[in-house]
């Protein structure tokens, strides 16, 4: 037999899906585990939303859409940017897909010719780095510290930047860290991205879940230079807990959107009309259950950070957004516990899920390898459980 693609054998599993995956292997097998690795909210779809995609199967609104979206769903993407951030999309502007991971993976397709330099912030979605790759790209990766606040700095973008460097993937709020950009850094990362003629990817998902009072800047308002250079990603998946529903959106220069909305015809024959009758009620419906979810990812991310950091040998990074939160377990590194080296991360959320049964992600797959995620997408009695079996875990080991 003939080999395969060189190219997609080069891409690795993701470890997000890998540790979620043998954790549920686990707990089939009738082992008690609780999971923190899934990137998804435990709340229920809006009833309202629910109804509206009802009521599209029992009105028979099955058939084929156009390859960027509906009128009605494109309509109702340019409605809440307005509504939310000012900021103002034609339909022609927008393009709507099977969830916001496909769109990053066409609009990088749009965007990159084979050798182009992508420049990746890391800690990064382990995605990113794949997607990159996938298309034919360089990932350039910036590392960050928590004394930057895990985040890239204007100074190291553009010393990043080569002749080669195409475009920035920008995730902000950010997963895995759960920090955000403040206004001022993001103006001095946009001034850098127009000197250097750079495009930004700029993936918005967690703009609504953010905490402590804090307020999201939309990148594509900070002036019309930016905008006109800005692709940006959002979807329905995490602020209305629709993951499984997959809609995701671009909102961008036309040029570019008409690029992708016919690679979008040729790989999706467009999206699942059901779902996007669901969008379309979830933008433009009533927003007091993102709230509700919100606070009680803000109770659980207070108790999760205050709790961890009365533990020895492991810290917390607070997080600000999302509902993740980095755990640095480098002051285990080198160390032995139950027998087994500690090397980095990866050695530490296999044994924790071996020894301790709980699963968290390790932070290699993120560009953070002496750190694990720990997702707090679940119920405060499991974040409780899981807490305690990591104070004993440490402590009898």
């Amino acid at each position: 037999m003939k080999e395969l693609s060189a190219l997609a054998q080069s891409v690795r599993a993701s470890t997000t899906v890998e540790i979620d995956s043998k954790a549920k292997s686990m707990r089939a097998a009738g082992i008690d585990v609780i999971g923190f690795g899934a990137g998804e909210p435990d709340f229920d779809t809006p009833e309202h939303i629910k109804q509206a995609g009802i009521r599209a199967i029992e009105n028979n609104q099955t058939r084929y859409t156009p390859a960027a979206g509906t009128v009605d769903v494109r309509n109702a993407v340019a409605y809440r940017l307005k509504e939310d951030w000012g900021v103002e999309y034609g339909l022609d502007e927008i393009a709507v897909t099977g969830g916001a991971k496909h769109m990053v993976y066409v609009t990088l397709k749009t965007l990159v010719n084979p050798g182009d330099e992508v420049i990746l912030p890391a800690p990064y979605w382990v995605s990113y780095y794949e997607i990159i790759k996938m298309v034919g790209g360089v990932p350039v990766i910036v590392n960050t510290t928590e004394e930057t606040g895990l985040k890239m700095t204007a100074a190291q973008l553009k010393a990043a930047v080569t002749p080669k460097t195409k475009a920035l993937i920008l995730n902000n709020p950010g997963n895995p860290t759960g920090m955000m950009y403040d206004k001022e850094t993001l103006q001095a990362i946009a001034q850098v991205c127009v000197e250097e003629d750079l495009y930004v990817i700029s993936d918005e998902i967690y703009d609504k879940l953010i905490f402590d009072g804090k307020k999201h800047t939309c990148f594509a308002t900070l002036g019309e230079e930016v905008k006109a250079r800005t692709i940006l990603i959002n979807g329905v998946a995490k602020s209305y807990a629709m993951t499984g529903w997959r809609i995701g959106y671009a909102a961008g220069p036309k040029n570019i959107i008409k690029v992708i909305s016919n690679y979008l015809s040729h790989c999706m024959s467009g999206t699942n009309p059901i779902s996007q009758i669901a969008a379309v009620e979830a933008f433009t419906g009533p927003q007091d259950t993102v709230e509700v979810m919100r606070q009680e990812f803000e109770k659980r991310r207070d108790y999760l950070y205050e709790r961890a950091n009365t533990i020895p040998g492991i810290h917390a990074v607070r997080s600000e957004a999302t509902f993740y939160m980095m755990i640095n377990v480098e002051a285990l590194v080198g160390k032995t516990l139950y027998g087994v080296e500690i090397k980095d991360g990866d050695d530490f959320a296999k044994l924790f899920l071996e020894k301790g049964l709980v699963a968290v992600v390790p932070g290699s797959g993120f560009g953070a390898p002496n750190y694990v995620r720990w997702s707090f997408a679940v119920s405060m009695e499991n974040i409780k459980e899981g807490l305690d079996r990591l104070e004993k875990f440490l402590a009898d080991a």
